[in-house]
């Protein structure tokens, strides 16, 4: 099941590829070597990508480098409770390193007996089924005893009853020559495995895969990224991380329009536009008889127009004009909104569920009316840049034209740095940045420390709170949304952490104007941590009383 979004995914970009390119691409068929789509993988460039977008699995990626299926196999399996709690993370990338240093080193395993076994994933165990080719060349098991010992594996209380094979296996062990104190070892990180690991099949189709998904972002990234986005909620990064990602890798992503959108996302050449159903409020059935509408009978010419043939609920024109979708009736946003109110009064809107059309798009047509409302209107200035970001996050859950970051960053002082500026930074030295937190991780193999990941207007910033620092400041790093961070940089082999020293609300916006937003996203496996969702950055003196949030709440994950 881990796998049917992606599938999803790459059905409708080779759909989208089709449409747009006239091009018919056969995945069977293409190169799985590379070296410019492995190139993006061992930068760590994976946001968006299957099974190896996480944080852990960046940070992994430009340490491990890998370069091949079985490389990117191993990769797919090693970031999972069975080989951290066993042991294995560590060995294999060192080794991995070494290897690359020293193509004729020969890693090691814990005993001669199994050096061939794991030859290929270095002398560590990764997979399932090196579980139980170790139980029988070390512990002397049967094929019925690794059978046995295989279900007990996969129950749901599976440490317990692998424990009971504890004996059996230190017999074998001995009877093989195999040191008592070596075979505890061993069998401890078999037994690691009851917190799930991948058998080697199943690592590998999802290598397969995750190739799959780097090829077709590298090769078509517009059709690739309008995929992905049609295909939320899926994998780890929330939408508008997504978007921000196909931004750095040059595609302009453009403003709904409701006379250009299609229901779904439309790549163009470096271009995305988003699809009517990236509306919050607007459902698939009613985007479709928009556009049904207006490829019947021509384009929307006004908001009365497109109120009289469609019947569209005021809930539903009230976002899309907030989001800029009918910009092309030639009224700023306000003006829109002061017009709903003269044709459409909110008291006499009748309600109707979202996403359900109601009006003559979905019956047979009569003339209209037309009356005038030009008598009526006022002048308004159009909203600010904040109110239109503010707007952006609360109906799409993200901003074609904006960063909160970057609408901050005058107002900043020089010596907080942006994301990419860090990584021209010295290993070591202190340094100050900001962001919007979109990942909190505290994994319980982590011994108490927090990950966070901080997102700016160029880029995301892995960061580690000790134990101790999150005692210290719980409420804020499980609930602000922005955080100004001070640390240390640690550059190892091309990964950059900042290890925090010091961790404080981002006070670039004033607080009096930042509504306590309802709380969302709970915090997995810590009864008491509930971060809050993201509150809004306002405009400069004097900020106006904005009523929205300006960010989605963070994804948080033990």
């Amino acid at each position: 099941f881990l796998a049917l979004g992606m599938l999803s995914l790459v059905e409708e970009c080779l759909e989208l590829i089709w449409q747009t390119r006239g091009e018919k691409v056969d995945l069977g068929t293409i190169a799985y070597d590379d070296p410019a789509v492995y190139d993006a993988i061992c930068r760590g460039d994976t946001v968006g990508l299957f099974q190896v977008e996480s944080r852990a699995q960046i940070q992994m990626l430009t340490r491990s480098q890998p370069r091949t299926l079985d490389d990117l196999a191993v990769q797919v399996a090693i970031v999972r409770p069975g080989p951290i709690v066993g042991g294995a993370v560590n060995p294999y990338v060192r080794r991995r390193e070494m290897v690359r240093r020293n193509p004729r080193y020969e890693p090691r395993a814990d005993h001669p007996l199994i050096d061939g076994l794991l030859r290929d994933t270095l002398g560590v165990i990764l997979y399932q089924d090196q579980v139980l080719e170790v139980a029988v060349r070390v512990g002397g098991f049967t094929a019925g005893e690794a059978d046995q010992f295989r279900r007990a594996m996969s129950r749901r209380r599976s440490l317990a009853a692998m424990e009971r094979f504890r004996l059996r296996f230190l017999d074998g062990a001995h009877q093989r020559g195999v040191p008592r104190r070596v075979a505890e070892r061993i069998f401890d990180k078999l037994l690691a495995f009851s917190e799930f690991g991948f058998p080697k099949s199943h690592a590998y189709a999802f290598a397969v895969l995750a190739y799959q998904s780097a090829w077709l972002r590298y090769s078509y990234p517009a059709e690739y990224y309008a995929a992905l986005i049609d295909n939320q909620p899926m994998g780890f990064y929330p939408v508008h991380v997504l978007v921000n990602d196909a931004k750095r890798h040059g595609i302009a992503v453009q403003r709904v329009s409701i006379n250009r959108s299609a229901v779904r996302c439309t790549p163009g050449a470096g271009q995305l536009l988003p699809g009517l159903t990236t509306v919050r409020g607007l459902g698939e059935r009613l985007a479709q008889a928009l556009v049904a509408e207006r490829e019947a009978h021509g384009p929307f010419r006004s908001l009365g127009d497109l109120l009289r043939r469609t019947g569209i609920p005021y809930a539903v024109a009230e976002s899309l004009i907030a989001v800029g979708a009918l910009s092309a009736f030639g009224l700023g946003r306000r003006e829109l909104l002061w017009q709903l109110g003269l044709l459409l009064p909110q008291s006499a809107a009748a309600p109707a569920a979202a996403g359900t059309p109601r009006g003559p798009a979905c019956r047979p047509r009569q003339l209209a009316l037309a009356l005038p409302t030009e008598q009526d209107m006022v002048r308004l200035g159009d909203m600010s840049a904040w109110e239109r970001v503010v707007a952006d996050y609360r109906i799409l859950g993200l901003s074609p034209s904006f960063h909160p970051l970057g609408l901050l960053r005058d107002d900043l002082p020089p010596a907080i740095l942006p994301a990419a500026a860090l990584r021209s930074v010295p290993d070591g030295h202190a340094v100050r940045t900001a962001g919007l937190v979109v990942c909190r991780q505290r994994p319980g193999t982590a011994k108490g420390f927090l990950f966070l990941l901080l997102e700016d207007e160029t880029g995301l910033t892995n960061v580690v709170v000790r134990p101790d620092l999150y005692q210290a400041h719980r409420s804020v790093v499980r609930a602000a949304p922005y955080l100004l961070v001070e640390g240390l940089v640690r550059q190892r082999s091309g990964t950059l952490n900042l290890l925090a020293r010091t961790v404080a609300p981002l006070a670039g916006v004033p607080q009096s104007l930042l509504p306590r937003p309802p709380l969302r996203h709970p915090y997995p496996g810590h009864a008491h941590d509930v971060p809050a969702a993201a509150a809004q950055p306002t405009e400069p003196a004097p900020p106006p009383a904005l009523p929205h949030r300006v960010a989605p709440a963070s994804h948080d994950f033990r």
